[in-house]
C-alpha cells in the first residue's frame, strides 16, 4: 500500500478549485471520476451527488493546508483526524496481480473498497495517504502556494524543506514579479535622489557656485 501515492489524492481535489480567480472543474460525475485516476471501481460508482459531497470535502481539506501553511501545526493534525474519523479506510492482505517467481501471491496492504460511495472512499484514501504524509515528512511540508493569485496546494518533498510554489511555472511567474518590483523600487529611489540633487543645486547661493 503505497501511502504516499495516496497523498496525490488530497493535492488534486483541493486543486479542483481556484477560489481567489473564482475557477471550479469540480462540476460533473466525469470531473469526480478523473480525479480518481485510473479507472477504479469506485470511479465508476460515481453520482451526481459526489459532486457536491467532495467539494465539502475539498474545502475540510484546504483548510489542513492553509493551517499547515501557516504554521498551525495543531489545527492542521486536528482537522486531518476529523476527517479520518469520519472517513475510515478499511485495509485487508491481498496478493491479486503479483506473483513471485514461484507463482504465488506477494501479500501486500490494500485499502479494501467497502466505501458507501465515491466520496467516503476518494476521502478515506486521501486522507490516509496525508496522514502518512504529514507524520513521516513533517506538518510544514504542507503548503499553499505563494503566487498568488495560484492558491494551489502542494506537498513539499524538497530534501532542504525549501518549496513555496506548487510548480515551476508559478515559480518563475513570481520571480519575474519580484524581479520587476525591484526595478520599480529602483528606478523610483533613482528618481528622487536625482530631484534631490537637482533641488539642492537650485537652493545654492551663486556666490558657492
Amino acid at each position: 500500500m503505497d501511502l504516499a501515492y495516496y497523498s496525490d489524492y488530497a493535492v488534486r481535489l483541493v486543486n479542483t478549485e481556484q477560489p481567489e480567480r473564482g475557477g471550479d472543474t469540480l462540476t460533473s460525475v466525469e470531473a469526480v471520476r478523473e480525479l480518481f485516476g485510473p479507472p477504479q471501481q469506485m470511479a465508476r460508482r460515481a453520482t451526481e451527488s459526489d459532486v457536491t459531497r467532495l467539494r465539502a470535502v475539498r474545502t475540510r481539506l484546504r483548510a489542513v493546508f492553509e493551517a499547515a501553511d501557516e504554521g498551525d501545526e495543531v489545527r492542521a493534525v486536528d482537522l486531518l483526524n476529523a476527517l479520518m474519523m469520519e472517513f475510515p479506510v478499511s485495509p485487508q492482505i491481498s496478493g491479486h496481480e503479483f506473483r513471485d517467481e514461484d507463482g504465488r501471491p506477494k501479500w501486500h496492504l490494500h485499502i479494501a473498497d467497502h466505501a458507501t460511495n465515491a466520496t467516503a472512499g476518494y476521502t478515506a484514501t486521501a486522507s490516509m495517504g496525508l496522514a502518512f504524509q504529514l507524520t513521516e515528512l513533517g506538518v510544514d511540508r504542507l503548503g499553499i502556494c505563494q503566487a498568488r493569485p495560484c492558491r494551489n496546494a502542494y506537498l513539499d518533498t524538497s530534501t532542504n524543506r525549501s518549496r513555496r510554489y506548487c510548480s515551476d511555472r508559478c515559480a518563475t511567474r513570481a520571480n519575474v514579479a519580484a524581479y520587476r518590483a525591484r526595478k520599480r523600487l529602483d528606478s523610483g529611489r533613482a528618481g528622487r535622489t536625482g530631484r534631490t540633487a537637482e533641488t539642492a543645486q537650485d537652493t545654492t547661493p551663486d556666490s558657492e557656485r
